[in-house]
């Protein structure tokens, strides 16, 4: 991803309504009666081949049976279930585009996706299986070893607590602390936005409706668009 291209979409487009963004596609509920809308998965199934139905079923599940006994044990199992089953391609590959933010059913039924694809799925598996909105942000680095803009995950435990970053390129869970390697430019999720001068919260910078790739992904999972 390209920080000046990224940095200029942003704009002052009021935020469609935030609960559209909890439909994820077909019906969302508490975790226990978790469902993808059947006319998705067979679109998908059209569309992308058997793999695609698997990919979406398995997730189904992993939110419907979630019985973890806290957010650590439901970071872990997102976590690992989009790092191992889904691989990184960049958008002009998968597409066609300089930049796509796919939803996480697009993500899923298509099957590669890029550092942004990972972050936006594993924030909305995580809400949809209960973690609250304050304590997740999707975290826009650079990644340094690699000299590349990157997408991460991050959580917080508390409003003062020292983030988790869930990263599609490194598959433990660590504290921000610890990654050295990422610096910090800035983080949203469904109510706000971020400047990251350095690591922590960060200095507040508006609301998340500023970011038109995000409007755009909000109105795709209101669509239930495939």
């Amino acid at each position: 991803m390209n920080v000046g291209i990224y940095l200029k979409r942003l704009t002052s487009l009021s935020l469609t309504a935030f609960l559209a963004a909890l439909l994820l596609a077909g019906t969302v509920l508490p975790a226990g009666n978790f469902s993808v809308d059947r006319s998705v998965l067979q679109t998908a199934e059209r569309k992308y081949g058997r793999e695609a139905l698997r990919r979406l079923t398995a997730w189904e599940e992993l939110i419907a049976r979630d019985k973890s006994r806290g957010d650590r044990d439901k970071l872990e199992k997102v976590n690992r279930f989009f790092n191992e089953r889904l691989r990184f391609d960049n958008d002009w590959d998968v597409w066609g585009v300089e930049d796509y933010w796919a939803t996480p059913i697009e993500f899923l039924a298509k099957g590669p996706g890029d550092c942004e694809d990972f972050a936006i799925a594993k924030y909305f598996t995580l809400k949809a299986m209960g973690v609250e909105d304050e304590k997740l942000r999707i975290t826009y680095v650079k990644a340094l070893r690699y000299n590349i803009h990157h997408m991460v995950l991050t959580y917080y435990g508390t409003p003062e607590a020292e983030p988790l970053v869930l990263d599609n390129l490194v598959d433990s869970i660590d504290h921000a602390s610890r990654r050295n390697d990422l610096m910090p430019i800035l983080s949203f999720n469904g109510s706000g936005l971020w400047l990251a001068k350095q690591r922590g919260a960060g200095k507040a910078a508006g609301k998340s409706s500023r970011l038109r790739l995000w409007q755009d992904l909000l109105q795709k999972m209101s669509e239930n668009r495939l």
